[in-house]
């Protein structure tokens, strides 16, 4: 059996950023440090982190007045800022870049009087702390059908901002219905698109011409890992969304040559590894990684941690 995997795969540099900052926290504050929500939308490395310390919290009531407390990738409403000054939390925010870039766009639209669209998945981390972001009003829409019954106050005075885990591709039909509803519809470029939900798409649309199973490991409840077993259902004879080795079926390997293994921007490689690892028990294989894009993209830690890290004794 041939193994083929993509690239890119697995952490972008918003997760990467976002787990460092944990961990630094850790390291520099000693445990625990509280964590608003899953820091990035994985399992295994919320347990991880965890185990060194880190206590996940759903409420800020929860977390003991002035204790450190990080906000998650996914980005928080403005109303959870405020509740952490109520309690003098020291907050480090580990907000993924181009989620806070989202904000300020909406927060710029609507300050200039517009309703803002958000195109994406009502209920996920991202799309709530957008929405709670925005002083006017706000649209969740997710498919062409919902632009048909969208109910505005002003057609002309209408933006559109999207979630970061959802492609070009993804959200192509709803700004296509958007703007044929309502012409002057602003929104902003699709260089604001995130790199890395776009990158490991295209991977998978390159891998599934070349594999005859593709296996998606990352979490179920991970925006982006769904977007790539979608696309692989697409493109490929078969797809699944494993969140680790043990939820590999042997029957998906009756009669299969080449499988495909990508991984979500939130997954680990070391999850990769062990996939690898458990196919190998079915039968000797070889493994080699496609060409595709090396991103080079790397985001600065919080000033606040770099600074005290750069106060600590040598």
């Amino acid at each position: 059996m041939e193994i083929v995997l993509a690239q890119p795969r697995g952490f972008c540099a918003g997760v990467v950023r976002a787990v460092d900052i944990v961990e630094q926290a850790l390291a520099q504050f000693g445990s625990p440090i509280y964590v608003f929500h899953e820091i990035v939308h994985n399992p295994h490395v919320v347990k991880d982190l965890m185990q060194k310390g880190a206590v996940f919290v759903g409420d800020l009531a929860e977390v003991p007045t002035g204790a450190v407390t990080i906000f998650s990738a996914h980005g928080v409403a403005t109303r959870v800022v405020k509740q952490a000054e109520e309690k003098q939390l020291e907050v480090i925010d580990a907000t993924c870049p181009l989620v806070t870039k989202v904000h300020l766009q909406a927060q710029k639209y609507s300050a200039a009087g517009c309703e803002v669209i958000i195109i994406g998945h009502l209920g996920h981390e991202e799309v709530e702390g957008t929405m709670g972001s925005v002083p006017g009003p706000v649209h969740v829409l997710a498919t062409p059908a919902d632009v048909d019954s969208l109910t505005v106050i002003d057609p002309e005075k209408l933006a559109y901002v999207t979630q970061t885990t959802l492609s070009v591709d993804d959200t192509k039909d709803v700004i296509i219905a958007l703007q044929s509803r309502f012409p002057n519809i602003q929104g902003p470029s699709t260089d604001d698109i995130c790199y890395a939900t776009q990158n490991r798409q295209n991977a998978v649309r390159q891998l599934c011409e070349q594999v005859d199973l593709l296996l998606v490991v990352g979490a179920r409840n991970s925006s982006n890992s769904n977007r790539l077993r979608e696309v692989g259902e697409q493109c490929c004879s078969a797809a699944h969304l494993i969140q680790d080795e043990s939820e590999i079926q042997s029957s998906w390997l009756d009669n299969i040559d080449k499988v495909g293994i990508t991984a979500g921007a939130s997954t680990p490689e070391v999850l990769v590894e062990k996939v690898i690892t458990r196919l190998n028990d079915f039968g000797p294989s070889t493994v080699h990684t496609l060409d595709g894009v090396m991103e080079t993209t790397i985001f600065t830690l919080p000033r606040a941690l770099l600074e005290r890290k750069s106060r600590a004794p040598i």
